[in-house]
């Protein structure tokens, strides 16, 4: 743990001796864009990243790097040694979104396949990922160029079903840390919808949110709409369960503590005339803390029962509340000093213009899982913002105004997210892992 802290406070203490490393990078860029124009044309669903994983995998190895494929079902492991120093892991995540894109790009996706759910579907890479494999072997290309100039273990990974907040658990859970070194620090990245291109944002502490999906079925007693008196209508009491979860955050929660209850989805009968039999709802919950994460499951039990009571419905038709243990995304946390100090880093080597210190945001992430599994683990992931200057302009930069991450319309400044990143990551890594 020593070595950790004392490697952390390098960043900050040690001058980057990476003036070269953006010209480098510009020199691989041709490769490297012809390489993100294919993943983008060819994306893969969630636990289905087969031609993809494989495809990179392809690459690391004319690199030098020992690749061991199907971790955690389709996950890459590549390894590069170099010495005695510290084990270093570098992230991306490979999956694609179930989303028809429309960016009307030349090499956009008109993949269709068939979803879990059995819906067929269009894939594209609507949340970045392909951006994210391609700094990651941008990284890889640097790094094993500069072996003179950094020692230790280098632990490059490509993961599966993040979007699915599956991934992380399926490598973890198939001995990511008992089959290869075990890192002491963690690193990843995230094209973001809310910076632009070119430009990083780094967020000590909680980054991203925790991420529940929970279910709500809300029964009844079905029969006409002329008579309603006769039923129990389950799409009333469902509206006032919509309508009192709303306190849990406005009024149960500290103001202080970031909170959100979504209901995403009411589904409810089949015909103008006819009182259904039940209702269901489908929300989306997210918090940082797990003191805020139980708070909001239990209340959201505790209403549904309270305003099934309250309506008169028998003990034998409460609601049922099921939350969706397996899809559960734990909140993402970068932690100090490796943090704060990359936040210096950056902004040396970069400019404070191209860097700054952006608030938390309550999307969803399993890359904490990393650290999770071993809080002794150093963690970090940062933004690389990807909007085109001119859509930024023309925007104002509000958000709202823009396309986001998950939308048919996301076209990042590709070449300018994956040669910022690629830069970043290069040097976050040179620094932590710099010969003495």
């Amino acid at each position: 743990m020593k070595a950790l802290l004392l490697a952390a406070a390098a960043l900050l203490a040690t001058p980057a001796s990476a003036s070269d490393l953006g010209p480098a990078i510009q020199a691989d860029m041709p490769q490297l864009m012809a390489v993100y124009r294919d993943l983008h044309a060819n994306p893969e669903l969630s636990m289905q990243e087969v031609r993809t994983p494989a495809k990179l995998a392809a690459e690391v190895r004319k690199l030098g790097f020992i690749v061991t494929e199907k971790v955690g079902k389709t996950g890459v492991v590549a390894v590069l040694r170099n010495g005695l120093g510290p084990v270093v892991l570098l992230r991306a995540d490979m999956d694609g979104l179930p989303v028809v894109e429309q960016t009307g790009l030349p090499f956009a996706s008109k993949v269709r396949t068939t979803a879990r759910s059995g819906v067929e579907t269009g894939v594209m890479h609507a949340c970045g990922h392909d951006t994210h494999m391609t700094a990651w072997l941008g990284t890889a290309k640097r790094l094993a160029a500069m072996k003179d100039r950094w020692s230790g273990t280098l632990v490059m990974i490509l993961q599966p079903g993040e979007e699915t907040g599956e991934g992380a658990k399926a490598m973890l859970d198939d001995g990511l840390y008992i089959r290869f070194p075990k890192p002491a620090v963690a690193l990843a990245f995230h094209d973001s919808a809310a910076l632009p291109a070119g430009t990083i944002g780094v967020t000590p502490g909680y980054a991203l949110a925790n991420v529940d999906s929970v279910d709500v079925t809300v029964k009844g007693v079905g029969g006409h709409g002329a008579y309603p008196h006769t039923t129990r209508d389950p799409i009333v009491l469902a509206s006032r369960i919509v309508t009192a979860l709303q306190t849990l955050v406005a009024r149960e929660n500290n103001p202080q503590d970031p909170a959100v209850v979504t209901v995403g989805s009411f589904q409810a009968g089949a015909k103008h005339n006819i009182i259904p039999d039940e209702a269901k709802l489908q929300l989306t919950v997210r918090s940082y803390t797990p003191e805020v994460r139980k708070l909001l499951l239990d209340g959201i039990r505790r209403i549904a029962q309270g305003e099934a009571i309250a309506a008169g419905m028998p003990q034998d038709r409460m609601p049922v509340v099921t939350v969706r243990e397996a899809e559960f995304t734990p909140s993402t946390f970068n932690t100090d000093p490796l943090a704060t100090n990359t936040l210096a880093l950056f902004a040396r080597h970069f400019g404070d213009a191209r860097v700054q210190k952006v608030p938390a945001v309550m999307g969803g992430e399993d890359f904490s899982r990393f650290w999770l599994a071993d809080k002794n683990i150093q963690s970090l992931i940062f933004w690389v913002g990807g909007v085109p200057q001119a859509q930024w302009d023309v925007a104002k930069g509000d958000p709202a105004k823009l396309p986001s991450l998950h939308s048919p319309f996301w076209a990042p400044d590709a070449e300018k997210v994956i040669a910022t990143a690629t830069e970043a990551m290069t040097l976050a890594t040179l620094e932590l892992m710099k010969k003495s």
